[in-house]
């Protein structure tokens, strides 16, 4: 049985609510087994133990959320060479337009040797007042949509063996 790998940083509730929505997309395929883990829990060896990646965090003064790249700084060199080619997708819930997020995702994937099976997902929250980036957020049917469709789509790909 394949593993999918899904690890988020959520402050105010908008990338939790999207990692549980690609859960809910990813376990409909029995054929995959699929693990949640924020990212201060997750650990090098949960890494080194999937077949694949979804990575969701929030973009934090234009960079991604700090305990996402602790997460990072604490698994990257014990699982460097290890995971070489698996599939991995980014997910960015961001005030505006969550690009840096996006690409310091990329470059740690990149490292890695990590293969993008989707283009980067960005979750605009048109947050930008000190209230609002502040607030319980709340997402709306289509964005949990689209990350419903995200983990279907990397589930239905482990399944059949295309990564």
């Amino acid at each position: 049985m394949k593993t999918l790998l899904v690890v988020y940083q959520s402050t105010t509730g908008a990338t939790e609510q999207m990692a549980r929505a690609i859960v809910r997309g990813a376990s409909a395929e029995a054929q995959v087994r699929v693990r949640l883990l924020r990212a201060d829990e997750a650990v090098a060896a949960d890494v080194i133990d999937a077949d694949a990646y979804v990575f969701a965090t929030p973009e934090n003064l234009a960079a991604i959320a700090g305990l996402m790249k602790d997460f990072f700084d604490r698994t990257y060199y014990p699982a460097l060479d290890l995971i070489n080619g698996r599939a991995y997708a980014a997910v960015v819930c961001a005030g505006s337009d969550g690009a840096n997020a996006v690409r310091q995702i990329e470059r740690i994937a990149t490292g890695w040797r990590l293969r993008a099976v989707a283009p980067p997902m960005i979750v605009c929250t048109h947050a930008q007042t000190k209230a609002e980036i502040l607030a319980v957020k709340v997402l709306g049917a289509a964005d949990l949509q689209r990350g419903e469709e995200l983990g279907a789509t990397i589930a239905a790909g482990l399944a059949i063996g295309a990564f």
